[in-house]
């Protein structure tokens, strides 16, 4: 039943696409044995570590900045270190995650993996550049993943060759969109391009499923679903505070008392960073061309201030 839900969900172009693909040692890999992941902060180390511990894979964790390597490490250090504190991991578990990712600043160590997921931040041209000299430098093989929230999957895939005639390369682009925080957050949204083959979202989901996590399968439209759902939600929630129809406490006591979610919104989008949600809310807004997904005045302008939630130190609230 997933199987037949994932193939309406891809690519249906020339048969000889598909014949292509079919050939390649991907159709014939039994399963993923190292994993690439491009860029080094909060989500990037997230999915290294979770794929290092639960699936046990070697993880090669690529960042262009040496210092944004060593804070990821250092981070990856203490969640472990947490874990064994309180009995859920012991020491030699967690040793042996820890020493299945590798650091480095070369794109290059790609050259050997079975599958990279791209998570470095919502930038359309940065991602596009990324997945170009993917193209080039992983194994033919290699599934091809991006952890963008919003950006077309289509047009990341559109990037991976200069040759329109060549249809192998974006076939095996696909989006593993995990949510934050990854080591807690169970769910990850696959998301098909017109380009992409059966074959490659039939492994990204097999591959998530190993890493402990639950697959939903989404279209490559705005938003996908959990932002396409989630987003309006929080921009509502931002309108409400801007127009004075509650105070920011008011606001999330009722949803998460109300409605039962752990978080209220004002809170959730400090977590997220409300850069993030903006580029989302952009993204949404100029493709579908729909005014119920304007941004709202306020989050604009507390971006512009550089108040973005948690990460900065203040957002709706101080930390």
């Amino acid at each position: 039943m997933l199987l037949s839900s994932i193939r309406s969900l891809c690519y249906r172009g020339p048969s000889i696409a598909s014949r292509a693909f079919s050939s390649s040692p991907l159709a014939r890999a039994a399963e993923v044995k190292s994993l690439g992941v491009i860029g080094a902060g909060q989500m990037g180390l997230g999915i290294a570590l979770v794929a290092a511990q639960k699936a046990q894979v070697p993880v090669t964790l690529i960042d262009t900045s040496q210092a944004s390597l060593d804070k990821g490490l250092k981070f990856a250090d203490k969640l472990l270190a947490k874990d064994v504190a309180k009995e859920r991991l012991t020491q030699e578990a967690a040793d042996a995650a820890r020493g299945r990712i590798t650091p480095s600043q070369k794109m290059e160590d790609l050259s050997g993996v079975d599958f990279v997921i791209e998570a470095v931040p919502e930038i359309e041209e940065l991602k596009r550049r990324i997945f170009g000299q993917l193209a080039q430098i992983a194994p033919r093989h290699a599934i091809l993943a991006t952890n963008t929230s919003s950006i077309s999957i289509t047009k990341i895939a559109a990037a991976t060759t200069a040759d329109p005639t060549d249809l192998q390369a974006p076939a095996r682009v696909v989006s593993t969109h995990f949510m934050n925080p990854v080591p807690v957050q169970k769910g990850v949204e696959i998301i098909a391009g017109l380009q992409t083959a059966p074959e490659t979202v039939a492994a990204a989901v097999a591959f998530v499923r190993r890493m402990g996590k639950v697959p939903a399968v989404s279209a490559d439209s705005p938003g996908f679903l959990a932002n396409r759902i989630l987003m309006p939600y929080i921009n509502e929630a931002i309108i409400c505070l801007e127009t004075g129809v509650g105070a920011k406490e008011d606001i999330d006591s009722i949803m998460k008392n109300g409605t039962n979610v752990p978080m209220g919104p004002l809170t959730l989008a400090d977590f997220i960073g409300l850069d993030t949600c903006l580029a989302i809310m952009n993204v949404l807004h100029q493709e579908t061309g729909d005014s119920k997904y304007r941004p709202s005045g306020l989050l604009k302008r507390m971006v512009d201030a550089g108040w973005l939630g948690k990460k900065s130190g203040k957002g709706f609230y101080d930390y």
